[in-house]
Order: C-alpha cells, then structure tokens, then sequence
C-alpha cells in the first residue's frame, strides 16, 4: 500500500506537466477573434453633424431633426419656441458599411443627399485597429430664393454645395467615445466680399454614457481659413441622448439652425458670446425592411 502511494506521488506532477502541455498546445492552435468595437455612438448624428454609425444590410433609418429660434428673442418669441425648422431625412443601408440618404431642409429650402462609407471598424484581437473611420461624401442645392426673388441671374449649379469628410472615431471604453472631423466643403457661388469658396474646417465630437440609456455629447466646428469680413461664427452644439426601446431621442442646445453641412459648418450665424443658443431635437427611427441574410 505505502510503494503504490509513492509510485503516485512521483507520477503525479509528470501526469500534471503533461496537462498543462496539452492545455497549451490546444490554445496555441485556437485562431484568435477579432472583437470590433460597438456603438462608438448610438446613432448617425452627434449633434448636428454625422457620426461613423452605419446602418445594417436593408434597414431604413428615418431622421426627424428640429431646431428653434434663438433663446435669445426672449419671452415674446417663447424663447425660440415660436420659430420652427425641420429637416426630415431617411438612410439606408445597401450593405452593412454602405449607406446613401437624401432629405430636405425647411431652415433654407435645401435638398441633399449623401453616402456613408465605414472604411475600416475599432477591432482588438486577431485584427488590432485602434479607430474607426467612415467617409462621408455629400451634395446639397439650395432652392430659396426662388429664381424670381432672387434679384440677380442664378442657375441651378450656383445653388449647389458638396461636403467631403472622414469621420476618425475611438471608443476608449463602455462609456467614453470621441471622434474628429476633417472636413471640406465646397460651394459653387458664393459672395467673394465676406466668404470663400472653399472652406476647410476641423470638428470634435465626443460622448459619455451616463446611464444604460442616457448619454451626454457635445461637438464643435473649427472653420481655418476664414477672412475678416466673414460674418459667420464656428458651430457648437451640446446634447442629451435618450434611448427608448427602437428610438434614439436627442436633446440639443446650439448656435445654429442649420441641418445640412454646408449650413451648420459654413453659415451659422448665432454668437456664443451674445447667448444666441436655440433648442433642438434629433427623433431617429430605424425599420428593418429586408431581411439580413
């Protein structure tokens, strides 16, 4: 009995090494996953600008944004609440990075449209990239003033403007994530006394997640070459995300009314340092439409 415990006593740690060789072995020769980083942001819009958010393969995302007047107009005008403007907008996603959307302004009477395309996704694992990047490529036509108010000769490709952006995004933990915006846009005519044709700009967007459905964001436009007589100021935009079952309800403050890029990046006209804020509100809606395979 005692030379069988001894014999077992000396297998023992032999029988326990080759576990633990066989273990290894077994895990040397597991592929590893990529895990990719999901919900940089909960929807397609930060404040008043685009995010690196793309819609599945077949779902229809609809896009009700509405921006008051200036709470500056003080209680005679309900603090902005008088003065309404509203863009109404659908996306959809032809593959699971690619999107393409058009809607339409009521601030200044412009339609767009645009494509979304998630170049590559934050990932960790077997594929390691530190940030997700997204082009964003848009074309917008302002149709006020109408022809015959114009007072002035203006063709349809005077009222055209065009965005061009990649959209950086790195989402650094469960609750923190930020994004940059190096951004052009173009606009065919423009008055040369106070603007230029082409602007350059440079925006920072970033969100905490404060909740299991409540978010904090913010984002501000930086515009570099802008000359002296340019009576225009940089947008910036704070705001409160509200998720509600398959809505995502966004709660803004900010100095513009634009809601195309050529309005809120180039265009925005309410001072900061005057208080000239308006209230606003994202309403987004996505509808599975075809089946993803």
């Amino acid at each position: 009995m005692i030379l069988r415990f001894t014999i077992l006593l000396v297998l023992l740690p032999s029988y326990l090494f080759a576990q633990d060789d066989l273990m290894k072995e077994m895990m040397a020769n597991e592929k590893p996953e990529t895990d990719y980083a999901a919900a940089t942001f909960k929807g397609s819009r930060i404040i008043n600008g685009q995010s690196v958010e793309t819609r599945g393969k077949g779902q229809l995302e609809f896009i009700f944004a509405h921006r008051f007047g200036p709470m500056s107009g003080g209680a005679y005008q309900l603090f902005g609440l008088d003065q309404a403007y509203v863009r109404l907008g659908l996306e959809y996603g032809l593959t699971d990075n690619l999107g393409v959307g058009f809607g339409r302004n009521s601030y200044d009477k412009t339609m767009d449209g645009y494509l979304r395309y998630k170049i590559i996704r934050q990932s960790s694992g077997a594929i390691n990239f530190p940030v997700t990047i997204t082009a964003f490529g848009s074309g917008a036509v302002r149709t006020s003033p109408q022809t015959q108010d114009a007072g002035y000769a203006i063709e349809l490709v005077d009222r055209m403007a065009y965005t061009g952006q990649l959209l950086i995004a790195r989402k650094f933990s469960p609750k923190f994530s930020m994004q940059l915006m190096p951004t052009i846009v173009h606009k065919n005519r423009v008055d040369k006394t106070i603007e230029t044709n082409d602007v350059f700009a440079l925006g920072f967007a970033g969100r905490i997640k404060v909740s299991r459905s409540i978010a904090l964001t913010s984002e501000y436009y930086h515009r570099f070459n802008v000359g002296s007589t340019n009576p225009y100021y940089n947008a910036v935009g704070i705001g409160i995300d509200i998720e509600t079952g398959g809505h995502v309800f966004q709660l803004i403050i900010t100095n513009t009314r634009g809601l195309t890029e050529r309005a809120f990046i180039t265009e925005t006209q309410g001072d900061v340092r005057n208080g000239d804020f308006s209230l606003g509100f994202n309403v987004t809606r996505a509808f599975q439409v075809k089946k993803h395979n």
